[in-house]
């Protein structure tokens, strides 16, 4: 039965793209807008009037969906090549790579958003750790002109193989460490043009819109307008019009750092929950990455351009205010200089895991040194063990979810052990074990959220997703607040959950290949932008793994709109009752993740869910 879906999906996608081929014999251009950490509710005409036209007047994705874990370059890896994450091995901002990144001062739990920790774990996993193509590489060798500009480590995903030097061959990539040592080298055409107009041959910083603050001090209270005014410069008085000299299609990825950067670090609602990421700091960084995108459409109509060009705004994920609460973390018991009275610090998973299971625990961004009492990882991730060199268990710290590592993939009990005492936790809702340790009580594997795969990095033992819950206003995602694993502070700004407010972005669509004032009221994810991007310009992606999104074909000209069901799976009851579980919709084979936990404890699932079973477990 499976198969004959997989097949109709397949039969599908190729008469649609048929019809697409025939509407369009020679592929308009494509800019690909990502407003990083926009929630998909807080759009309106006068919060993000830019981003507002594109979904009133082109195509509005109301039943949008980030991929879980929900963090930033895991689903850049989604977009940039259309697979969920068991294919990419991208499985969160930060992974276990089971080797000391170099580049990365030595640790084994890299934090991705650097282009020399890319390069690095590229050259590790056989030179493509996503172990998949993109679609800017696919544009590039086609013969498009392309270019990705924007945030460090998500904006080179997009073509993060490419090694050509500085001939002008390769993409144009421009991010914070454009100029410096890090950077990817520009072309002589492109320092030409950038000293043309004016332009500085590096990026400006984020300056105070960097300041995260810390337990006394509050973070920033200024979005990232310089920085990316910068960027928008480039991108419209440089890329832009040299696409137009170059009479032939083009790419362009621009993803913008805000709002996530000003929610993340905003001085709003230092330790308390409210304003959270509902006060003034976040929503000028809304409006300066609408404003971004405004200037992106202006420069478009003043070349000529917007007539054959295809715009898609998607966000990576939403976004939840922070929580640093738990009535049960041992951690939160202990007292640190760096931490208020009864709040949980970072690193705590690891501090409580450590404790459960009466294992020492070193730190790997600290060169594997012991961690004291009342201490904690410097960056929050942890080895748990005798000998930090071969850990019997690695954290991983995220943020809204973390990931665990069992290096000895054979050892169930220690599975066994780890499940039981994450169950205990009042911070934890919803727990997912790589399908080879077996079945537990409680828990629900990961194949059912796309996390198996033909990844080449190493996949997590156990995903722990952490408690969420509504605070503020009347529209539960854009008032979501969940307990995060981070260094930020209570009242300041997280993602990663599996709540409705994490998985909940803005999508939108607008150009000569889409719809005019559609309402798409399927399913859509951020690996269905990497799919229809490919479609759109003609590519014929070969991948690896067959954990593929779809292209969202009702959203083009006679599309065929296929149907949708909704499917709850839900767990054994472990010990204590608590079971995990997961809602999900369905296109054919494909499922849209929509939220999952311990009913009651995460944003969207209420108190009554999983107590009947439904299809597509």
């Amino acid at each position: 039965m499976r198969r004959s879906i997989v097949l109709l999906s397949a039969g599908l996608m190729l008469l649609s793209t048929g019809m697409a081929s025939a509407q369009n014999s020679t592929p308009h251009n494509l800019i690909l807008f990502v407003p990083d950490g926009l929630r998909g509710r807080i759009v309106t005409p006068e919060t993000a009037p830019a981003m507002a036209e594109v979904r009133d007047k082109g195509i509005n994705f109301r039943n949008s969906h980030s991929l879980f874990p929900t963090f930033t370059t895991a689903n850049a890896s989604a977009m940039a090549t259309g697979h969920y994450l068991g294919d990419t091995g991208d499985f969160s901002n930060t992974i276990y790579t089971g080797y000391p990144v170099s580049s990365a001062d030595g640790t084994v739990t890299p934090f991705l958003e650097a282009d020399p920790v890319l390069h690095d774990v590229d050259e590790h996993f056989g030179g493509d750790y996503l172990n998949e193509e993109t679609v800017l590489k696919m544009a590039r060798a086609k013969g498009y002109s392309t270019a990705a500009i924007g945030k460090l480590g998500p904006t080179l995903i997009f073509d993060h193989t490419d090694k050509i030097g500085a001939d002008g061959l390769h993409s144009i990539v421009i991010d914070d460490s454009t100029g410096g040592k890090d950077g990817v080298p520009l072309s002589q055409e492109m320092q030409a043009a950038l000293a043309k107009a004016n332009l500085p041959l590096a990026t400006p910083s984020r300056g105070e819109n960097a300041k995260a603050g810390d337990a006394t001090t509050p973070g920033t209270l200024v979005p990232n307008t310089a920085q990316q005014a910068y960027m928008a410069d480039v991108a419209t008085k440089v890329v832009l019009p040299m696409f137009k000299a170059r009479n032939k299609p083009f790419v362009l990825v621009f993803w913008s750092r805000d709002p996530d950067g000003s929610q993340h670090n905003t001085g709003d609602s230092l330790n308390t929950v409210t304003p959270g990421i509902n006060g003034p700091t976040s929503m000028a960084g809304i409006k300066n990455a609408d404003n971004n995108l405004a200037q992106l459409r202006k420069a478009l109509d003043d070349l000529g351009l917007a007539a054959t060009t295809n715009i898609i705004v998607s966000s990576d994920h939403g976004f939840s205010t922070i929580s640093k609460e738990s009535k049960t973390s041992p951690s939160a018991k202990l007292a640190y200089g760096d931490t208020p009275k009864d709040f949980l610090p970072m690193g705590f998973l690891a501090i409580d895991l450590a404790k459960a299971l009466d294992l020492p625990l070193f730190d790997p961004n600290n060169k594997n040194a012991r961690v004291a009492d009342n201490a904690h990882p410097k960056a929050g991730n942890g080895l748990l063990g005798q000998d930090p060199a071969k850990p019997d268990l690695v954290v991983a710290t995220n943020g809204g979810s973390d990931l665990i590592y069992l290096p000895n993939n054979k050892d169930k009990k220690l599975a066994d052990r780890t499940i039981k005492a994450l169950l205990e936790q009042d911070y934890v809702s919803g727990l997912f074990v790589d399908d080879r340790f077996g079945r537990f009580p409680g828990t629900l594997p990961m194949s059912q959220l796309g996390l198996k795969g033909k990844a080449v990095t190493p996949t997590p033992s156990i995903v722990v997703n952490f408690r969420s819950y509504v605070a503020g206003c009347e529209e539960p995602t854009n008032c979501s607040v969940e307990v995060a694993d981070t260094v930020l502070r209570q009242g300041q700004g997280m993602h990663g959950s599996f709540g409705r407010g994490d998985t909940m972005n803005f999508m939108a669509a607008i150009g000569p290949d889409f719809k005019a004032g559609y309402v798409d009221t399927l399913p859509v994810n951020n690996a269905d932008v990497g799919m229809t991007i490919a479609q759109l310009l003609d590519l014929r992606p070969i991948g690896a793994g067959g954990l593929t999104g779809r292209v969202m074909s009702e959203a083009l000209p006679n599309g065929i709109t296929p149907k949708a069901a909704d499917g709850t799976i839900t767990s054994k009851p472990a010990a204590n009752g608590l079971k995990t579980v997961l809602k999900f919709q369905r296109v054919l084979s494909q499922r849209y993740f929509d939220v999952a936990g311990f009913p009651g404890r995460t944003v969207g699932l209420d108190a009554d869910a999983g107590k009947q079973k439904t299809a597509g477990q």
